[in-house]
């Protein structure tokens, strides 16, 4: 919200002027030292990563009130997940902004391990304080900062690793921050399908359209019970809430409205978090009129939204995504290039006998940028084998990696330019699920949310 509020703020110069009063909000090291933004397309855009953390501190760290708490209708947990992941591509010009969703649930693979993407964050801080602990670090400031910078980045590196999008910048809100900007706009109108109701996010609202803000705009993002496809339903409720938003500040006079303006700006840097290479107003400067285009939101696409990863226990369980599948959807939705893991040609041999496999895995080596060759069948063979010649080694690594971990051999035998991989009876990557298909599956939104319209929901 951060991001699409300093979007607005270029509409005006009330806004442009008014901005030097965020040079004081909350930065954090995420992109890195020195290393400035992310590889930037061609067309000037900016890749933002928006995170709302369900967290019960401020952006300082400082714990909440429990008057506070009780008023955002929040428990005691949570304050190391993400509860909302969303890429937010904005176009250097007139063209409609685009974002995508990833699920918070969604399993992938991580630094310890295959586990959801919204773990990412508190494994990363927990590692990282207790490094500083054992180095003999003693300031709890300084441990809680470096541990919170440590959770940022692992978090936009799962992200980037998932989706092939390289994030140029990052905002964080919370729920307190939530709260407060969904108020200082005056609050934002939504349309649900059917009345509905979840005690846990303290969610009870009648069918039909109605203006929501702080404790219930919180729970209107936050609930998942009750609905029919639980988080993903929940992950619609936020980009439609996104979405209203930004219509509200664009259409409703929020911009012209300097009271209004200064409450946004306050919300904002009571705990909004960026990274610390963002120069806000380069940045306003540069997106001068962008907003004029329209925002949409979509969801990367789902292959199993009740995915038991665990099958001891079948409360554990997962939304299921295939990487390929998403970066390639990625690339399509906001233009953005999946990144190429090289020139090499790959060639898939079965000799698993399953059928279609080859053409499936070949199709999934393609969405990680590699260069598709020849498949078909080989004789017989257990296990599975990735083939390369001396001059490929990293590319051949990486294939192999890709797909599972694959024993790599380097031979003389494998023509320049290529690489070649062998199915064995016992593989189990990706690709082996899906019948015809490459994936099996895919769960999509009903339709792409936009700034425009009713978007009415469950």
């Amino acid at each position: 919200m951060a991001a699409l509020a300093l979007v607005v703020f270029a509409g005006t110069a009330y806004g442009y002027s008014t901005l030097s009063a965020l040079d004081d909000v909350t930065r954090s090291n995420v992109i890195g030292a020195g290393s400035g933004p992310g590889e930037q397309p061609a067309d000037g855009a900016v890749d933002i990563l928006l995170v709302g953390r369900d967290s019960r501190t401020d952006a300082q760290g400082n714990p909440l009130p429990q008057d506070v708490l009780d008023e955002l209708r929040a428990g005691a947990n949570g304050d190391d997940l993400t509860d909302t992941l969303i890429v937010l591509r904005i176009p250097n010009g007139q063209q409609e902004v685009k974002g995508f969703s990833v699920p918070r649930d969604a399993y992938v693979s991580l630094p310890g391990g295959k586990t959801k993407i919204n773990a990412a964050f508190g494994q990363a801080k927990a590692a990282e304080a207790q490094k500083l602990r054992t180095s003999g670090e003693t300031g709890k400031n300084k441990i809680e900062q470096d541990s919170l910078t440590a959770g940022r980045r692992a978090t936009r590196q799962a992200v980037e690793d998932l989706t092939g999008v390289t994030i140029d910048h990052y905002a964080e809100v919370n729920l307190l921050s939530f709260y407060e900007i969904s108020k200082a706009v005056g609050g934002v109108e939504v349309c649900l399908n059917h009345a509905t109701s979840d005690p846990d996010s303290g969610a009870d609202f009648e069918a039909g359209k109605q203006k929501i803000s702080g404790g219930d705009a919180l729970a209107f993002v936050r609930q998942r019970k009750n609905l029919p496809r639980s988080d993903l339903d929940r992950v619609r409720r936020q980009q439609v809430f996104l979405a209203a938003l930004a219509h509200q500040v664009l259409s409703a006079g929020t911009l012209a409205d300097p009271g209004k303006l200064s409450d946004l700006i306050a919300a904002v840097k009571k705990s909004v978090v960026l990274d610390q290479s963002w120069d806000l107003l380069d940045f306003v400067g540069r997106m001068r009129g962008v907003s004029g285009g329209g925002i949409e939101f979509a969801t990367i696409p789902v292959l199993d939204p009740d995915y038991r990863y665990d099958p001891a226990d079948r409360r554990k369980t997962a939304v299921r995504v295939d990487p390929a599948q998403v970066k390639a959807f990625a690339a399509e939705l906001i233009g953005a290039p999946a990144k190429a893991a090289g020139k090499a040609t790959v060639d898939v041999s079965n000799a698993g006998g399953v059928s279609g496999l080859a053409s499936r895995v070949a199709d999934t080596l393609k969405g990680k940028g590699f260069t598709p060759g020849a498949t078909g069948n080989a004789a017989p063979q257990r296990t599975s084998v990735v083939r390369y010649p001396a001059a490929l080694a990293a590319e051949g690594a990486a294939v192999a990696k890709e797909l599972g971990g694959l024993s790599t051999v380097e031979s003389a035998d494998v023509p320049a330019g290529h690489i070649q991989v062998v199915l064995g009876k016992v593989y189990a990557g990706p690709g082996v699920s899906g019948g015809g298909s490459a994936a099996g599956t895919v769960l999509r939104a009903d339709q792409p949310v936009t700034s425009a319209g009713d978007n009415c929901v469950d």
